[in-house]
């Protein structure tokens, strides 16, 4: 199978309806290409007690393909030598991503920045100065190209080293002021989109766009943050995946300050200048990385018995528990239980939750 026609059988998998980026990535490791993963689908969701999922049309999947192409866009599939390699890291990182830009921008120490959108001008002005600090000094920082404290970290490390995750198209800005930013983004650094080309910023798009944001770097920087906000998740994906969470301290009069002086009395490292972020994120040694995931990754494991799978599934129930603690009491092999969750979910019944927890629909 040519490149062209792997990259098809890729995307196809990804756009195919029950299947997230957890599921591609185990699909992939199990049956070694995208193409063999397509074929045995059905057999998957039968014995998982499910019909057959719906499998996205060739048709469509080569028309987004040329769509991509005509924007000047390029995909970055997970397991590409390119693929940026801390964020392959994520068990859920996305499976293919749209680019413009630079690519190498993401293999460079990189520095999330998020913040309030309704951000204090004294605010925007600090996060200007900290990415373009930032970006002299050799870091490429990454953010959402919202309006406040996103604008302000791509307005000042733009000349240096920027990304920009959207969660929308690659062609679509949002909020529309940012075209011209989200342009010079895409031709001075790099541009990231998970959605195809024409999708809108719908709100359930933006967690998954956080967790990119999150998971391209070694640490997030948040600024100016309310309770409950988007920064906040983002800092929160970050701290789950082993980076450092650093926050800019606000006065305690101002509602947004109070999200980055919570995060600080709940150990967020607190940073008041560009040495302060440099030093917190220096121990981590990109060496130490693993390599991005292979295509394939040795030989499937025996798959389980019909009492194997009901326990497995006896165990299950409509309140989300970890797979981590399914493994433990179901007494089998952790690829094994994984296998009937993935066919569990192949049929339908089965949904994934944030912190590695799932649960029957």
């Amino acid at each position: 199978m040519g490149e062209g026609e792997a990259d098809l059988a890729r995307l196809r998998l990804i756009r195919s309806p029950r299947i997230g980026p957890v599921t591609y990535r185990q699909l992939i490791a199990r049956f070694g290409t995208a193409q063999a993963a397509l074929e045995a689908l059905p057999a998957l969701a039968m014995r998982g007690g499910g019909a057959a999922p719906v499998i996205a049309e060739i048709a469509a999947v080569r028309r987004e393909m040329a769509a991509a192409a005509k924007l000047g866009a390029r995909y970055l599939f997970l397991g590409d030598a390119d693929y940026p390699p801390l964020l392959a890291e994520l068990e859920n990182a996305p499976a293919a991503m749209l680019v413009r830009g630079q690519a190498a921008l993401a293999r460079r120490p990189c520095v999330a920045m998020v913040g309030a959108r309704n951000a204090s001008a004294a605010a925007c002005r600090f996060a200007r100065q900290l990415a373009q600090g930032l970006a002299e000094a050799g870091a490429t920082v990454v953010s959402g190209l919202a309006r406040g404290v996103d604008t302000a970290a791509h307005l000042g490390s733009i000349g240096g080293g920027t990304i920009g995750v959207i969660a929308s198209g690659i062609d679509i800005a949002f909020p529309p002021e940012n075209r011209e930013l989200q342009e010079r983004v895409a031709n001075e650094g790099l541009l990231i989109a998970e959605q195809p080309p024409g999708t809108e910023p719908l709100a359930r798009h933006f967690p998954s766009r956080n967790r990119i944001i999150a998971g391209l770097a070694q640490g997030t920087v948040v600024v100016e943050a309310a309770p409950r906000s988007g920064s906040l998740i983002t800092a929160r994906i970050a701290a789950e995946a082993g980076r450092e969470v650093m926050a800019v301290p606000g006065s305690p009069l101002d509602p947004r300050a109070q999200g980055c002086n919570l995060l600080i009395r709940e150990g967020a490292t607190l940073v008041q200048n560009v040495e302060d972020i440099l030093e917190a994120i220096r121990p981590i040694d990109l060496r130490a990385v693993r390599s991005p995931v292979r295509e394939f990754d040795g030989e499937p494991a025996a798959e389980p018995d019909d009492a194997g799978r009901r326990r497995v599934e006896d165990l299950l129930g409509p309140v989300p528990v970890p797979v981590d603690e399914l493994i433990r009491q179901a007494g089998l092999p952790a690829a094994a239980v994984q296998l009937v969750l993935l066919e569990l979910e192949l049929a339908g019944r089965l949904e994934r939750h944030a912190g590695g927890r799932v649960s029957l629909v």
